[in-house]
């Protein structure tokens, strides 16, 4: 559980822990599992943040502008990126193989360029409706940790990986089905269903999964999240 705990941390924030004395699968499996619980301090700040925000009157998208930097840089951006990289590949080429070397590059083209800023974007409106009540800031830091069940759905043990190598192979397939369903009814029924049809869109076009789309699923599911529940 230690191993898996500090695993979770250390690749879903940017908080320093001691490496895990061993990665295998069930550690894998136990880091997926733990990754809503991982992030936790990086939901407390957005929360903080929120409230302060609304007890110092600063305009609410301005507020929620900086919870989201906030958040990303605690996560040193990497779910964006996964973002960019899944949209770049997806519109790169129809070749398997091509789109995956173009996800592999790092740079960011235009369509995933306009990926970060329309799901930053939605994010960032349906965040503002959520700062000055410490009720809805409480919510928003729950929300943050939810999202990261999204992880349960692409590791799923029927999804397989895209690579043989990567950051995300290590994770693929590790955690149960009936889990994944779990997160799915944890997610809501809107923040589900764009996981799962990106999860199959991805297998269809990639042959599986990789670390990008897993962190896609998690700003994705956020984003959804997050503008479902802004109502409140």
């Amino acid at each position: 559980m230690r191993d898996s705990w500090r695993l979770a941390v250390g690749t879903l924030t940017a908080i320093r822990v001691a490496p895990p004395g061993r990665v295998d699968r069930s550690t894998a499996r136990g880091a997926m599992l733990l990754a809503p619980l991982a992030v936790v301090p990086l939901a407390v700040v957005v929360g903080l943040l929120l409230w302060a925000g609304g007890r110092a009157d600063v305009p609410p998208l301005a507020v929620a502008l900086v919870a989201i930097g906030v958040l990303a840089a605690g996560s040193r951006a990497l779910h964006w990126d996964g973002l960019s990289d899944v949209a770049d590949g997806l519109t790169a080429s129809y070749d398997r193989e091509r789109s995956l070397a173009v996800m592999k590059s790092g740079t960011a083209g235009p369509a995933g360029v306009v990926a970060v800023v329309v799901v930053l974007g939605v994010q960032a409106a349906a965040l503002s409706s959520y700062v000055g009540s410490w009720r809805h800031a409480l919510l928003a830091g729950v929300l943050v940790c939810l999202s990261r069940c999204a992880l349960w759905l692409v590791c799923a043990a029927p999804v397989p990986a895209a690579r043989p190598d990567g950051l995300g192979v290590g994770f693929t397939s590790t955690i149960p089905l009936p889990v994944a369903v779990l997160g799915g009814l944890l997610l809501g029924v809107l923040p589900a269903v764009l996981v799962v049809l990106l999860v199959l869109r991805c297998a269809r076009r990639f042959g599986g999964v990789t670390g990008d789309v897993m962190g896609a699923s998690i700003e994705v599911a956020l984003a959804a999240l997050l503008v479902g529940l802004s109502w409140l």
